[in-house]
């Protein structure tokens, strides 16, 4: 029987994932020295020494165990039970044993000679001026009444309630000013018709 060549290469396809497929069934369910030792028995024919364990780069190292005395050292408990504490004089445990508190003889400023009133924050600063110029209208009609403004070399086009370049919100259009909201400061301002 003969196979076109898309059937080879069906048939080479299976064969590979066929093979795959058994090595990962292989390498799941063989027991390994890594894993079997961990999970069964351990193995009579390789009895693992005490004190000694395996390096990264595979040299057997002997391990040092601190060796532990439970054994009472009476000398150190005897020292540790001859040492008396000494604090301060104040007992927590009493309520008249508080330290008395001398009154400040000044309020806790360096210079006494300064002014012992209140201090007032600093004043807050004016918010700063909207730089936006009106130029012009751009009226069509049957649409609201929009107008050009401009900072620097940009150029926007707004009708009321727009907000301009995500900081000012253009409250009132009239025929000689426009009235804009600073919505960062809380900040109105009118601005005049310009020329040119």
């Amino acid at each position: 029987m003969k196979l076109g060549i898309e059937n080879r290469k069906q048939v080479i396809w299976l064969a590979v994932l066929g093979g795959v497929a058994l090595l990962l069934l292989v390498y799941e369910f063989w027991p390994s020295s890594s894993s079997g030792a961990v999970n069964s028995a351990p193995a009579a024919s390789a009895p693992a020494k005490p004190g000694v364990r395996r390096t990264a780069s595979g040299r057997m190292v002997p391990v040092v165990e601190p060796r532990l005395d439970p054994t009472l050292d009476l000398t150190r408990l005897s020292k540790s039970e001859d040492i008396k504490y000494a604090g301060n004089g104040r007992n927590i445990f009493v309520a008249g044993s508080v330290a008395v508190i001398e009154t400040p003889k000044r309020n806790g400023t360096a210079n006494p000679t300064e002014d012992a009133g209140i201090h007032q924050p600093p004043p807050v600063p004016p918010p700063p001026p909207i730089n936006l110029k009106f130029f012009g209208f751009a009226n069509q009609p049957g649409e609201t009444k929009k107008v050009f403004l401009s900072q620097g070399e940009d150029i926007f086009i707004a009708a009321e309630g727009d907000i301009v370049d995500r900081r000012y919100r253009v409250l009132h259009i009239s025929a000689t000013t426009v009235d804009v909201e600073d919505v960062l400061n809380n900040h109105r301002q009118s601005l005049p018709l310009t020329q040119g």
